[in-house]
């Protein structure tokens, strides 16, 4: 029995082995399609999107493939080549036919039925595979919908689509499969998720975790401010929570607890730092690129309009961090331990990082589309992290080697957002066929009419209850198709409902009961996840308020005058101040915690949209601070 455990297990090891090597093999290949489809441009529509759907189905059965290390696992690769044939067929068929498909939507027959139908079914399976049941489950549902709906009687029922009409809308047509989203995820996304790969092999996540270390070690509360200024910086080039957590959270956890920070505020502190990643400039997450094709806007004006939220986001978990620490006596960080500024901006260190952006500026300036844009920028880095190497002593080909794993991450990157967004855009599709997403606007605006307030909670909840258990681009395209319109024919602007959006579908991951964030860092930081997820809401109360900004000051997203910038700025710095002062529990002259409850009245203030209540609001604000430098040194005396 021993030796046939031994040649089982030999088995096991040298087809993982086969697979790994097959794995790098398709990454690079993505990789490679990516890079040069920047470079030189897109092919047509369909031919683009169908070879990247081709390419990311075969890097996700690769990656997760069926019955690994089960006895049935021979059964599993024969579903598994399936299912890969099928996809390979459809994407051999679409592109031998693109022509017919854009001038004239073809009728379906038989054959293109079973077609459409198996690799909808793959796709559907690859995101079971990937992310979870659930959002697979909402897809299935929409198709079952689409082919039933007429048999609902009210409202929701609609005039009825037979099998050959969804099949010519999901596989036939620019519509489904091979739609708008799917575009995006094989151009744009794809490109910022190579261009964030090869930052990171630059080595620019370390230079970030030491500049936050120099900038702010030493102060109070210094661990958990290094936290908040590295997962901020971090997440201008991951855009992903998790990858966010468990890059800097391996650091800054382990650091916080060194200095006695609970177990709960150490993760819960990386936990709702890491999640301003998706929301930070100039790389935000993957929902910030849908959002630039559905409001139909180019992606940086998207990304000019998230800079104020971004600061203030983080400027309200920064001096919340300082408030506790000061309160809470935590220790600081040993200076010997942290780097010199001249090691954190050590001329090779940081070439890269600012050859980059001086990439992404050309890109823009010269009008480049905004995956040519990130092509520049990547070049650009490579060029200055070579030089950068060969200045230090190293050779040419040591230094290619350091980035050649690169181009394997950034294919294996674009992996579960590419089939989401695939399966993702069957939904929409459907959705517009149908019709009921019109249906649920005029519901909506019947019974709330023009109230703009009572709209706006019910599409907050319902995208932290949609972004339960979904990725965040899922959950931001479900609400914004299904809910968006509602508040866009209320009267409010379309980018200002978009971000109202995406930030609520955003916090799902730190919002309990399913916070996959939070559920990271309570792992790092070896704590019970809801204590983590308390402390993670409560840091980052912020985050949940800002969008109701949104509404009452356009300005925050530089809509409107400079005026309307500047009134929105000013309020926006008073409003996150006094919440950090209130939430942090500063207390005036420490006599009574009751004491904090005075920054509600600046808090109350800068929430009414007029210059006077503006101006009274930042009087009191600095007033209260002002009495609070006076009498703390009576209080620390006194204690």
């Amino acid at each position: 029995m021993i030796e046939v455990d031994d040649k089982v297990g030999t088995e096991e090891v040298e087809s993982r082995s086969l697979r790994e090597k097959a794995v790098i093999a398709v990454a690079v290949v993505l990789g490679c399609f990516i890079f040069y489809t920047a470079a030189f441009g897109a092919f047509e529509s369909l031919i683009q999107r169908s070879i990247f759907v081709g390419l990311a189905s075969t890097l996700a059965v690769l990656l997760t493939p069926l019955g690994g290390g089960k006895k049935w696992r021979v059964l599993g690769i024969v579903i598994d080549v399936a299912m890969l044939a099928i996809v390979w067929f459809a994407v051999y068929s679409t592109i031998t036919r693109f022509e017919e498909i854009m001038v004239q939507r073809p009728f379906a027959e038989n054959p293109d039925v079973w077609l459409g139908a198996a690799t909808l079914v793959v796709i559907l399976e690859l995101a079971r595979r990937t992310v979870s049941f659930l959002f697979p489950l909402l897809v299935g549902l929409m198709v079952a919908y689409a082919l039933f709906g007429d048999q609902i009687p009210g409202r929701f029922g609609h005039r009825g689509f037979d099998l050959y009409y969804v099949t010519e809308t999901v596989f036939l047509s620019d519509l489904g499969l091979w739609g708008m989203l799917v575009g995006i995820a094989s151009t744009t996304l794809a490109a910022f998720v190579l261009f964030g790969a090869f930052l990171l092999h630059t080595g620019a996540g370390k230079t970030f975790f030491d500049l936050a270390a120099r900038a702010s070690g030493s102060s109070p509360g210094g661990a958990a401010k290094i936290a908040t200024i590295a997962s901020g910086f971090f997440g201008m080039i991951s855009g992903s929570t998790v990858a966010n957590v468990a890059t800097t959270g391996n650091f800054t956890i382990p650091l916080m607890r060194k200095l006695k920070y609970s177990r709960a505020y150490a993760g819960g502190v990386e936990a709702i730092a890491s999640t301003g990643g998706q929301l930070a400039p100039p790389i935000m997450g993957t929902a910030a690129f849908v959002m630039a094709e559905l409001v139909g806007m180019n992606y940086w004006t998207i990304a000019a309009a998230a800079l104020i939220p971004a600061i203030l986001f983080y400027l309200g978990i920064f001096m919340t961090v300082h408030v506790i620490a000061k309160r809470r006596d935590f220790g600081n960080i040993d200076t010997e331990g942290m780097p010199t500024w001249q090691e954190a901006l050590d001329w090779r260190r940081i070439a890269p990082i600012i050859a980059s952006l001086g990439g992404i500026v050309y890109g823009v300036l010269n009008g480049n589309s905004v995956e040519t844009t990130a092509f520049y920028g990547i070049v650009a880095m490579i060029v200055a992290f070579i030089v950068a190497r060969m200045t230090a002593g190293e050779s040419l080909w040591f230094a290619i080697k350091q980035l050649a794993p690169a181009i394997v991450t950034g294919g294996k990157g674009v992996v579960i957002v590419g089939i989401l967004l695939v399966a993702a855009q069957v939904f929409v599709a459907l959705l517009n066929l149908t019709g009921v997403g019109v249906t649920l606007t005029s519901i909506i605006l019947s019974y709330a009419g023009n109230n703009i307030a009572l709209i706006a909670v019910v599409m907050a909840i319902v995208c932290l209850i949609a972004g339960m258990g979904l990725p965040t681009s899922a959950a931001y395209v479900l609400v914004a198709a299904v809910f968006a319109p509602a508040l866009i024919q209320a009267g409010l602007p379309p980018l200002t409902v978009h971000f109202f959006v995406l930030y609520y579908a955003t916090l799902s991951v730190i919002t309990p009961p399913v916070c996959v964030g939070v559920f990271v860092a309570s792992t790092i930081a070896e704590e019970k996840w809801p204590k983590v997820a308390f402390e993670a809401v409560r840091l980052g109360a912020i985050a949940y308020l800002l969008p109701i900004l949104f509404l009452v000051y356009p300005g925050l997203l530089m809509q409107g005058s400079w005026l309307d910038v500047g009134q929105a700025l000013v309020t926006g710095v008073t409003f996150t101040m006094s919440l950090a002062f209130l939430l942090g529990v500063q207390q005036l002259a420490g006599r009574s915690k009751a004491e904090a409850l005075v920054w509600a009245v600046p808090l109350a203030l800068s929430v009414w949209p007029s210059w006077p209540a503006t101006m009274a609001g930042v009087a009191v604000l600095l007033s209260l601070m002002l009495v609070r430098s006076r009498l703390a040194p009576v209080a620390e005396t006194s204690s």
